[in-house]
């Protein structure tokens, strides 16, 4: 009997990935239903910059005619357009950008080539990953399918997406300051912000060198495991990529969780949040106890401070690294982008120094005070429900500063101090869009996170839900 659904859109990439080496669907037979899936819902979701359906076919017919290469043999993906491929065009979601071609190939894409995925394409961004709500004045915006009046989070916006309507398998995303665990959030996917140094970004658009991480969005947590694993480890072209042995992420996943200690952090997570966050919180913490996780009460440093740093030093690399457009091509950038990046052309050196000595002493105190005691962190990812696309669409008004400061309030912290999170959905809230939240760690402890999550997600299986198309 096939592993796969009737409609095999729906499979988990395992199960899919399985189902072809036992030769019971063709990576050609696969890639041409998404391809048709793709060509129903892209009108609705803008979730692809560009699709590939010739060079995917033809990858799809090679990998039919050899035997089993690897654990993504003839799996189609598709990923942020902001990874290089040698003699492809990378917009970076941008106007600048609209007609380069990268002369190399990003390390985590030939990884998973050498896995022997299928690429279909690249997928819509917030204009060079600088953007928590997914908005794009350039491509237009994605659109949320579970209701596409919603933002799909950012800046992975089509990432979020096109994995959560079906049209592709997984995604590569990018986090900043919580790129990979708000799309992820917002699409109702698993997304994994990895530990600074965990992945290579060779190949990979920089927006703030010290805070960028690379890391999959999936649809199940074990998905995400074979993806992250795949990825994952040193790099040669990459000298902040770190010299430490990957563990085994998939197999993490059925490791059993009953006697870890889950942290319920008191202070910072806790404050305004909306009463169906705080209830999915309080419905979430309630499941780990029920599968033998104790949950421990957690009192947190001061994060505020760290907050800031991080938003500081994000502002202060990205302005540097743009300094050229800035100087030449100011009038290309949309007007949200462009006030960001000139914000960080004015922040003196002494406060880009003092930011990270703030990070640095923070993440001391938190693994002192936080990972003596439990052995990961659980926390919401938004503390308000998912905005629409136009009640966010604020731009460079007097309005921007508060609301990319709320949505990036939860998850930056953990990008300023380098530490791993986990994004893992749960069920709908009023509004019928997803719910869920993340799970922190220490630093190169990705496997117990996907233990936890995996655990979780055999008692609540978000994951067999699917967004339908409208109209």
């Amino acid at each position: 009997m096939s592993r796969l659904p009737v409609d095999p859109t729906h499979a988990s990439l395992v199960d899919l990935a399985d189902a072809i080496a036992a030769r019971e669907i063709s990576s050609l037979e696969i890639v041409d239903a998404l391809i048709a899936r793709i060509g129903k819902w892209q009108p609705a979701l803008n979730a692809f910059i560009a699709l590939d359906a010739d060079g995917a076919r033809a990858a799809a017919k090679a990998a039919d005619a050899k035997p089993s290469s690897g654990t993504l043999h003839g799996v189609p993906l598709a990923h942020k357009d902001m990874y290089y491929r040698a003699g492809r065009i990378a917009t970076c979601g941008s106007k600048i950008r609209r007609d380069w071609k990268a002369s190399t190939t990003a390390t985590a894409l030939a990884r998973l080539d050498a896995a022997g995925a299928i690429d279909l394409g690249t997928l819509n961004m917030a204009e060079f990953a600088f953007g928590p709500t997914g908005h794009n004045y350039h491509f237009g915006h994605a659109r949320n399918p579970w209701n596409t009046a919603y933002i799909t989070g950012g800046s992975s916006s089509g990432s979020g997406a096109a994995v959560a309507a079906r049209l592709a398998f997984a995604a590569l995303g990018s986090d900043t300051g919580g790129s990979i665990r708000m799309p992820a959030l917002c699409n109702g996917l698993v997304g994994i912000k990895p530990t600074w140094g965990r992945v290579s970004r060779h190949g990979a658009m920089t927006l703030s060198w010290t805070m960028d991480t690379v890391g999959p969005l999936a649809r199940t947590v074990r998905d995400c495991a074979r993806v992250f694993g795949l990825i994952a480890g040193p790099d040669a072209n990459d000298a902040t990529a770190a010299e430490i042995a990957v563990p085994d992420y998939e197999a993490a996943c059925a490791k059993p969780v009953r006697g870890l200690k889950l942290g319920i952090p008191q202070g910072y997570f806790d404050a305004d949040l909306d009463a169906d966050v705080a209830a999915a919180w309080d419905q979430a913490a309630a499941i780990f106890e029920k599968l033998g996780v104790a949950i421990v009460p957690v009192k947190l440093p001061d994060l505020e401070a760290v907050n800031a740093s991080g938003a500081l030093t994000t502002a202060s690399e990205a302005a540097t690294a743009h300094r050229p457009w800035l100087e030449t091509r100011i009038d290309d950038y949309s007007p949200q982008v462009r006030a960001r990046m000139v914000a960080g052309l004015a922040i003196p050196a002494v406060a880009y120094l003092d930011a990270q000595r703030i990070r640095a002493a923070t993440l001391a105190t938190f693994n002192a005070e936080v990972f003596d005691k439990v052995d990961a962190l659980l926390a919401p990812t938004l503390n308000t429900p998912i905005p629409r696309i136009d009640e966010s669409d604020v731009a460079d008004s007097a309005a921007m500063p508060a609301l990319l400061g709320r949505m990036t309030r939860l998850s930056r912290p953990f990008n300023a101090m380098g530490l791993p999170a986990l994004s893992v959905p749960m069920r709908f809230d009023a509004n019928g869009l997803p719910l869920g939240f993340q799970i922190a760690g220490r630093a190169f402890d990705e496997a117990t996170l996907f233990a936890l999550g995996a655990a979780f997600e055999r008692e609540v299986p978000f994951h067999n839900q699917a967004p339908t198309l409208k109209g």
